[in-house]
């Protein structure tokens, strides 16, 4: 699950992703680090994928309605790189550009977890075909909440087309995200997402924090 980290990090703004399982709280420590910097004065752009564009409204609900029923894995992994190319050229390059703080609840990671390890397909083909969706653009600081499956999924009433996969798909899903993490320390947190909601946006700011430098980040102290 090694990547090269050949890619492009935005030089303006400041590029941040959650990933990791279901139920981990990514959604919820996305908003809690928006509204950290927002109270500093930073501007920011919450996102997300897949969905975050009229476009991609339309392939998730394609990708995660369970009235959609089997998809070939080799489709579901294109209407993914769909979305992120729709959601990078008109959301979130546009943002940094600006000098803004973006945070995405998911990104290319999780096509790599899901629809590479999930799905048994080739990483380094799912890879190539994600970065070539998304510019090959890299975020500065991926935040990986690591939960077991069990526990996340058992956060739910109802699930989605990929909540809904076997328990032996979410694992492999798990160790994807910890293996990526694993093989770039420099880019990445792993963070334990049965510790506290305030203990893990603690830990989540001490990472952000150096990295808001006034030349790149619009806003904020100087």
């Amino acid at each position: 699950m090694e990547s090269e980290r050949q890619g492009v990090f935005a030089e303006r703004g400041l590029f941040v992703c959650f990933e990791g399982g279901e139920g981990a709280g990514k959604s919820t420590q996305s908003r809690l680090l928006r509204a950290w910097l927002e109270e500093r004065g930073h501007q920011v752009l919450l996102t997300y994928e897949p969905g975050d564009t009229p476009v991609g409204q339309e392939i998730r609900r394609i990708v995660l309605s369970p009235e959609t029923g089997a998809l070939s894995d080799r489709t579901e992994v294109l209407l993914y790189a769909a979305d992120k190319a729709e959601h990078v050229d008109t959301v979130v390059a546009p943002a940094l550009a600006r000098g803004e703080v973006v945070i995405t609840d998911r990104y290319v990671d999780s096509t790599l977890a899901y629809q590479g390890a999930g799905r048994t397909l080739p990483v380094a083909e799912v890879e190539q075909v994600a970065r070539w969706a998304t510019g090959d653009l890299r975020p500065h600081l991926t935040v990986v909440l690591d939960l077991e499956p069990q526990a996340g999924l058992g956060r739910f009433d109802e699930r989605d087309r990929i909540e809904g996969e076997s328990l032996e798909f979410h694992q492999r899903v798990r160790a994807a995200f910890l293996a990526m993490a694993q093989a770039d320390p420099a880019h990445y947190v792993v963070l334990d997402a049965r510790a506290s909601i305030e203990e893990i946006a603690a830990a989540v700011r001490a990472r952000v924090e150096p990295l808001l430098t006034p030349e790149a980040v619009a806003g904020g102290p100087a």
